[in-house]
């Protein structure tokens, strides 16, 4: 059977085959939620570029067998193999797959994103540990931020993470999602539980103007607000100084950051209307998945209904609650062999 190098995300699926981001944004595609137009890579098309500079995966084995807390050690290997990541040329099976789904996508400037096997499951998120190229333009442009977030699973806090969490399985792998560069007027990250409280009952949505990379990185204090799952009220709301905003530059220079406009600054980058659209979107999320999801999503300018300007550009597992609940369970009763072993427990063996 023939590989295949890059699948449309629309049939994106399975975290093995296109990362955890990548299955992610084909299932909430096939849910009928919106998703900006893409396609993923797959692991097959990182394992191709690393046959010709790991030949049986020697450099890889070594590195995640090192010990999570000798940073020291992490960067010095690791930088060797991220740097000839970085420098390889992509293989012209691989480029000839791209350069065709590439052309193929309705506009030219791409985001492109990292999406690692173990990345956004419910046991651990990687949030933030790999790359993501934004606002990339032509196909030599592409290919080099593909083989840089391909290096990017080697990145020091990456490889300790996984140390860490001593994750089972198989070695890590890396694929990316390449998918068309929006502009937007606001984005940001929504929870459908408080990050503050753990309260299941409202999404906390947090918010900006311009791109979501500069709240991301902490640059900018976001506009907050709660509302209700039961009720849709908006319960509370916190709108904060945007000193700065980030947008698309010119092509192939990435994200320009300027000073926000002073009408801008202290004004809520959101309306309610489109606070309320996040929060229904949200809840149908949540209602997909059946657990409690960390979302990143982007809003367009225009006169429309806030729901055909939504996109979600990420859905995963929130961990850090879910991680609280797991070790504060206590069980009802130890297991035992035998039902009746219970009754036993709770009176007393005959004497």
């Amino acid at each position: 059977m023939s590989r295949r190098l890059c699948i449309p995300l629309p049939e994106a699926s399975g975290a093995a085959i296109v990362g955890g981001k990548a299955a992610s944004l084909g299932e909430l595609i096939r849910a009928g939620l919106p998703v900006p137009p893409g396609f993923a890579m797959t692991v097959d098309a990182f394992q191709a570029a690393l046959a010709g500079i790991d030949p049986g995966g020697h450099r890889r084995a070594a590195i995640e067998a090192l010990d999570a807390s000798d940073i020291a050690a992490i960067t010095t290997t690791t930088a060797t193999l991220r740097d000839a990541i970085a420098a390889t040329a992509v293989p012209g099976d691989v480029a000839e797959a791209v350069a065709a789904a590439y052309a193929a996508l309705p506009g030219l400037d791409v985001a492109v994103r990292s999406s690692a096997t173990m990345e956004d499951s419910a046991a651990a998120s990687f949030a933030g540990l790999q790359d993501t190229y934004l606002g990339v333009h032509g196909l030599a442009g592409l290919l080099d931020a593909v083989r840089r977030c391909w290096a990017s699973l080697y990145n020091d806090e990456s490889v300790a993470y996984r140390g860490r969490t001593g994750l089972p399985g198989t070695a890590p792998s890396m694929a990316v999602v390449v998918q068309v560069m929006l502009s937007p007027r606001a984005a940001g990250v929504m929870f459908t539980r408080s990050p503050v409280s753990g309260d299941r009952s409202v999404v906390a949505i947090e918010g900006a103007w311009g791109l979501g990379s500069a709240l991301v990185a902490g640059a900018v204090s976001p506009d907050s607000f709660t509302v209700s799952k039961i009720t849709g009220e908006i319960t509370a709301r916190r709108i904060s100084r945007k000193a700065i905003m980030e947008s698309p530059g010119p092509r192939g220079a990435g994200p320009t950051t300027t000073d926000t406009p002073l009408p801008l600054r202290d004004a809520p980058c959101l309306s309610d209307d489109e606070i309320r659209a996040l929060a229904g979107t949200a809840r149908r999320v949540e209602e997909h998945y059946g657990v409690a999801q960390d979302i990143e999503w982007a809003l367009l300018d225009g006169d429309t209904p806030p729901e055909s300007r939504l996109f979600l550009l990420q859905s995963r597992p929130e961990t850090a609650w879910a991680a609280r609940d797991a070790a504060t369970t206590v069980p009802l009763a130890t297991p035992r062999s035998r039902p009746v072993d219970h009754i036993l427990e709770l009176f007393g063996k005959p004497s």
